[in-house]
C-alpha cells in the first residue's frame, strides 16, 4: 500500500536506515544554520522538522530530504538583518513572515506548472550566485571562529571589523573550530561510509570542550526550548511590504532551484523521475508551516538526500523517519545540545560555505568563455557586496542580453540575400544559378532558415536596402520552422516597400506557422495567388519572365541543366 508521495512499507529496512542516516546529518547542520542565521539553534531544528515533514508527504520526489540549506540560510540571514535594522521590535517576526510568503510563492509556482521553467537559468549566473552565497556564509563565521559574536549589519561591517576580531581572538574557541574543520576535511573516506563527519566533529568538539577546556568559559548553544514550537501569526509592515515581497520572491525562487536541482540528482541515483510541480507545492507547504512556527526556510539538501539514498532509502518513508528522530531530540533530548560550543557549529558552517562555492566551474570559467566568466565573477561580487536581488536581476539581464546578441549573430547567417549567384554560399541548383544570372540583379532572392526569432529581425532589416532597384523579390520560407512576430514584421516592411513601389513579391513554401503568421498580418491578401508557390525554381521563373515556364501541379520535367536538352534561361525565353 502506498499513500502520499510513494510512502509505503515495501522497502522498510532501507527507508529506516536512510532516514536515520539523514537525521544524523541533519542535526548538526540544523543547529549550525540556526545559530548562523541569528534566529537561534531551535529555529534550525524546527525548520528541519517542518520542511522535511510536509515536503516528504506532499512533494514530488520521494527520496528528497528537505531541510535548511546553506543558500537558504544565507538569504534568510540577510532578510533578518534588514528587517531587524528597520524594526527592532517586530523584525524577527516579519522575517518569519517572509518565509511564509516564500512558501506561498512556491505553491503558486507549482500550481501554475512552472516547475520545468524554474531551473532554466544560465549556469554562469547560478554558479556565481551560489558561490557568492558560499563566500557570505564563510564571512559570517569569522567572528564565531575567533570566539566572538559576529558583528551585525552584513558582510561589509564584518570585514571592516576583522582587525578587531583578530585582536580579540579567544585561542580556546578557535582551536575547537580548527579541530572541527580538520575532522571535516581529513576524515578518511572509508569512515565516512559509516558515520557522517559532521556528527563526528560535533561530538569530538563538544567532548574536548567539556573534558579538556572545562575550566574555560566557552560560548555554547545554551538551553533549547523543549516541546513543540508555538504558532506565530504573520507580521507585516506597510513600510517594509515591498521589501518583504521581493525578499520572499528571491527566497522562494532559490528554494525552488535548490530543491529541483537536488531532485535531479536523486533521480539519477534512483532511476526515477520526479514531479517538479508537485515538488514545488510540497516545498511551499513545508516553508509556510516552518515560517508559521518560527523555523528556518528549507529546500532539498544534496548531502542528506545522497547519503539517505546510498543507505537504502527509496520512498518518502525515509524522510518521515528522519523527522521522527528530530522530533524526539526536540521533545526529550534538547538538553544534550546545550553544551555544544558555538565555535564547533561555526566550523561546520564554514565547511558548508566552502562546499557551496563552485570551485570546479570557477577554475575553468575563463577558459570556457571570457564574457561568461565576467558575468559569473560580477554576480559573485554583487551577491557578496551589494544585494542578492540585484545580483540575480543584473546577472540574468546581462547574461540574456549576451545570449540574445549571440543568437542574433548566429541567426543572421540563416538569412541569405542573393542577387549574384556567384557571390553566395546558399546551395543553388545549376538551373537556379542560371536563372539568377539571367536576372542580372533585377531579382532579389531572400532565403530564410530555421527559427526566425526576434533577434533575427535586425538581419532582415539590414537586407531591406538590397531591394532598392529590384524588379521582383522572392522570399523563400520553405526551410523556416517558426516565424517570430519581430521577424514577420521585418519581412512585412520589406514586402510593403516593394508593393508600394509597384514591384512584384513572390512567396515560396509559406505553409504551417509562417503562413498563419502572414495571414494574421494580412499580407497574403496583398500578394496574388499565382505569386505563391512551393517551388523556388517556379518563383524565380515567374519573377524573371512574369509567368511560369512549367505549370504547377504537373510532373517536374524541367531538363537537367547538365544535359544536352537543357538550354540557358535566355534561350528558353
Amino acid at each position: 500500500m502506498r499513500v502520499f508521495n510513494e510512502i509505503g512499507l515495501h522497502n522498510v529496512r532501507g527507508d529506516v536506515f536512510g532516514g536515520v542516516t539523514a537525521a544524523v546529518i541533519a542535526l548538526p547542520m540544523a543547529l549550525a544554520f540556526g545559530v548562523a542565521s541569528g534566529a537561534g539553534a531551535e529555529a534550525g531544528l524546527y525548520g528541519a522538522i517542518l520542511v522535511g515533514l510536509f515536503a516528504s508527504i506532499f512533494g514530488g520526489s520521494p527520496t528528497l530530504i528537505s531541510e535548511p540549506t546553506g543558500p537558504m540560510t544565507v538569504v534568510f540571514t540577510a532578510v533578518i538583518v534588514k528587517l531587524v535594522a528597520s524594526d527592532p521590535q517586530n523584525g524577527m517576526a516579519m522575517a518569519f513572515s517572509v518565509v511564509v510568503m516564500a512558501g506561498m510563492f512556491q505553491i503558486l509556482f507549482g500550481a501554475l506548472r512552472l516547475g520545468k521553467y524554474v531551473t532554466l537559468m544560465p549556469y554562469g549566473v547560478v554558479s556565481g550566485f551560489m558561490s557568492g552565497i558560499g563566500i557570505i556564509l564563510i564571512i559570517l563565521q569569522i567572528g564565531p571562529l575567533l570566539g566572538q559574536p559576529s558583528p551585525t549589519g552584513g558582510v561589509l561591517p564584518i570585514l571592516e571589523k576583522v582587525p578587531v576580531l583578530v585582536a580579540g581572538m579567544r585561542p580556546e574557541e578557535t582551536s575547537l573550530a580548527f579541530i572541527t574543520v580538520a575532522i571535516l576535511f581529513l576524515m578518511p573516506v572509508r569512515f565516512k561510509r559509516y558515520v557522517p563527519p559532521q556528527l563526528v566533529a560535533l561530538v569530538v568538539g563538544t567532548l574536548v570542550s567539556i573534558i579538556v577546556l572545562s575550566s574555560v568559559d566557552i560560548r555554547r548553544i545554551g538551553e533549547i526550548p523543549t516541546g513543540l514550537p508555538e504558532f506565530q501569526l504573520p507580521v507585516f509592515s506597510t513600510e517594509q511590504a515591498l521589501i518583504m515581497v521581493l525578499d520572499a520572491l528571491v527566497l522562494g525562487m532559490l528554494g525552488c532551484i535548490d530543491a529541483l536541482l537536488t531532485s535531479v540528482i536523486a533521480d539519477s541515483l534512483t532511476r526515477k523521475q520526479h514531479n517538479s510541480d508537485k515538488e514545488l507545492i510540497g516545498q511551499g507547504i513545508g516553508n509556510v508551516m516552518s515560517g508559521l512556527f518560527g523555523g528556518l526556510p528549507g529546500a532539498g539538501a544534496t548531502m542528506g538526500t545522497v547519503v539517505s539514498i546510498q543507505s537504502g532509502a527509496r520512498t518518502a518513508l525515509s524522510g518521515l523517519v528522519r523527522v521522527a528522530i528530530l522530533v524526539v531530540v526536540v521533545l526529550w533530548a534538547a538538553d544534550l545540545t546545550a553544551t555544544i560550543p558555538l565555535a564547533v557549529l561555526a566550523g561546520i558552517a564554514l565547511k558548508v560555505g566552502i562546499d557551496i562555492i563552485d570551485w570546479r566551474f570557477l577554475r575553468r570559467a575563463h577558459r570556457l568563455s571570457g564574457k561568461g566568466a565576467l558575468v559569473t565573477y560580477g554576480v559573485i561580487a554583487l551577491t557578496v557586496f551589494v544585494d542578492l536581488i540585484a545580483a540575480v536581476g543584473i546577472g540574468l539581464f546581462v547574461a540574456n542580453v549576451m545570449t540574445i546578441t549571440r543568437l542574433s549573430e548566429l541567426q543572421a547567417d540563416d538569412v541569405k540575400a542573393v542577387t549574384d549567384p556567384d557571390e553566395t554560399d546558399l546551395p543553388l541548383t545549376p538551373y537556379e544559378h542560371d536563372l539568377l544570372e539571367t536576372a542580372d540583379g533585377r531579382v532579389l532572392l531572400l532565403h530564410l532558415r530555421g527559427n526566425m526569432l526576434f533577434g533575427v529581425s535586425r538581419a532582415i532589416s539590414r537586407k531591406n536596402s538590397m531591394v532598392e532597384g529590384r524588379e521582383a523579390l522572392v522570399i523563400d520560407l520553405k526551410d523556416v520552422v517558426h516565424l517570430g512576430v519581430s521577424a514577420a514584421l521585418a519581412l512585412e516592411e520589406t514586402m510593403l516597400d516593394m508593393i508600394r513601389a509597384g514591384r512584384r513579391v513572390y512567396l515560396v513554401g509559406a505553409e504551417g506557422q509562417p503562413r498563419e503568421r502572414f495571414e494574421k498580418l494580412g499580407l497574403l491578401a496583398l500578394i496574388p495567388r499565382e505569386n505563391m508557390t512551393d517551388k523556388r525554381t517556379v518563383a524565380l521563373e515567374r519573377a524573371i519572365y512574369g509567368r511560369a515556364l512549367q505549370p504547377e501541379g504537373t510532373t517536374d520535367k524541367t531538363p537537367d541543366p547538365g544535359s544536352d536538352e537543357a538550354g540557358s534561361p535566355g534561350k528558353e525565353g
